[in-house]
């Protein structure tokens, strides 16, 4: 290894040693291709740039890019210069951002540089950096379930782990054959999310090539399905809704779908089976420990029946269902879903471990009900906490609530998830109006939600209400909430 070039477990490895030649296609969107040379050389040169910028291994370098070649070749460019990688999502507005930067303290950022799409800037930042322990590959965020979002520190053995646990059990149930190089990997979901990172290292590792999309429309991704002659996707529940609901006529060659993020619905699974003929592989995982459950080709084929299941637990991952008294219980009953892998993230990047999650057996309270059947098969119940989970982006309920209390018209803000037939859930506010003040309009709210947090956070509908109901001790009863949703 030379000072220009990773060390051989390092997740760089993944492009920079991709077994496509120079002059072989390797990052693909709708309009334009990178051949694997060129894609080495960028990589290779924005860590040099970094490198001359001042950062050293250990620091973090933020990354802040549209959905294009230019995420994979940035992440891959932290890493060969031996830092770690801090997405951020570009649609964020700037006080995530902000957060997000003071929650990770990175030493510089390579964002978009100007009208050209390929072009980026890459800067030092301000303030003194934070140096992060041996191994450290890049940061993504909890889902929030029981408190704000917490910044997630996975390394590089880690996360390979992880990726071999996936593609073992898919090799072996005939989703792939040594007949023919693997399936280009369509990415129609954000690299700034985990599972974008995902997709684009899971593709990278399988040898394969990327096909990036900037953002998902249905009659786009089945073009680039039929272009690049896709076999097997990763897909989200809301895409999969979308493709449902569309004008779309095939999706030849298609062969498989994994859903990933949120829960697919038995319904959308069947409906989806049914109009493209293509297997629909479902899977459960949650960003601390990868993906833990899922299908393999074999399952489908073998238990149609069982469509709407999470799968069975991957090679070395154990599962138990527990009762209130922490006790196992049997096939069939719904409990607690607790998880056991051989690697996880390695704990949170202000220090925290992920220890007060796990029990004397080493399983992780995942904070889901579920259940398993005869077969092994786990059934993903509902979720024990308030997350709303809406089509695979994680709301916090109480991020929401805090920014529409910041309207000098709003007394106290609830929020909770309605059901939604294209999404799972969405985020929707019930408000206390402040008296003496003309209520706030929906716009308005809107308007202030947008100012403060992502799209996806923002509520669907607003509802005014004389009162909010609460317990004797002032704490929201949020079931009740839920209950006053218009049927």
């Amino acid at each position: 290894m030379t000072a220009a070039e990773p060390a051989e477990d390092s997740l760089a490895a993944l492009l920079l040693d991709h077994p496509a030649a120079d002059d072989q296609p390797l990052l693909h969107t709708a309009t334009r291709t990178l051949t694997a040379g060129e894609a080495r050389a960028t990589c290779r040169a924005w860590a040099a740039e970094l490198r001359a910028l001042g950062v050293v291994p250990g620091e973090a370098v933020a990354v802040r890019l549209d959905n294009a070649p230019e995420c994979v070749l940035a992440m891959a460019a932290v890493w060969t210069a031996g830092a770690v990688f801090v997405p951020l999502n570009p649609a964020s507005p700037a006080t995530e951002i902000a957060h997000s930067l003071a929650a990770t303290l990175p030493a510089a950022i390579i964002e978009s540089g100007g009208a050209d799409e390929a072009a980026v800037r890459i800067r030092a930042l301000d303030g003194e950096p934070r140096r992060y322990e041996a191994g450290a590959a890049f940061i993504t965020w909890t889902s929030g379930t029981t408190g704000p979002p917490k910044a997630i520190l996975h390394t590089h053995g880690g996360y390979l782990e992880l990726l071999d646990r996936v593609l073992g059990p898919l090799r072996a149930g005939g989703e792939r054959t040594t007949a023919r190089p693997p399936s280009p990997n369509l990415i129609p979901v954000s690299l700034a999310l985990n599972s974008g990172i995902y997709n684009a290292l899971f593709g990278l590792r399988a040898g394969a090539p990327l096909v990036i999309m900037d953002r998902f429309r249905p009659e786009v991704f089945a073009e680039l399905v039929a272009r690049f002659d896709v076999r097997s996707v990763v897909l989200p529940p809301a895409a999969i809704a979308m493709l449902n609901a569309s004008d779309v006529a095939s999706l030849v060659p298609l062969r498989y779908v994994r859903s990933i993020t949120a829960p697919l619905s038995p319904t959308q699974a069947r409906l989806f089976r049914e109009r493209f003929g293509v297997f629909v592989l479902n899977s459960y995982g949650q960003a601390e420990l990868g993906e833990v459950v899922g299908w393999t080709a074999a399952d489908a084929r073998e238990h149609p029946e069982k469509v709407g299941a999470a799968g069975r637990p991957l090679p070395g991952v154990g599962v138990r269902i527990v009762g209130p008294d922490g006790g196992e219980l049997p096939a069939g009953r719904v409990g607690a879903l607790r998880v056991r892998t051989a690697r996880m993230a390695s704990g949170y990047a202000t220090g925290e471990q992920l220890s007060a999650r796990i029990d004397a057996d080493g399983y992780v309270e995942t904070g889901d009900l579920a259940r398993i059947d005869d077969d092994g098969f786990v059934w993903i119940e509902g979720r024990a906490g308030i997350l709303i989970n809406r089509g695979g982006n994680k709301v916090f309920p109480e991020q929401v609530e805090e920014v529409l209390e910041l309207c000098a018209a709003v007394a106290e803000a609830a929020v909770v998830g309605a059901p939604d037939a294209r999404l799972g859930e969405v985020p929707v506010a019930f408000v206390v109006d402040a008296p003496g003040l003309p209520p706030a309009t929906d716009a308005e709210l809107s308007a202030l939600c947008r100012e403060h947090l992502v799209a996806y956070k923002v509520p669907v509908a607003f509802h005014h209400v004389a009162a909010l109901p609460r317990t004797d001790v002032g704490k929201l009863r949020r079931p009740d909430v839920a209950a006053m949703l218009p049927s």
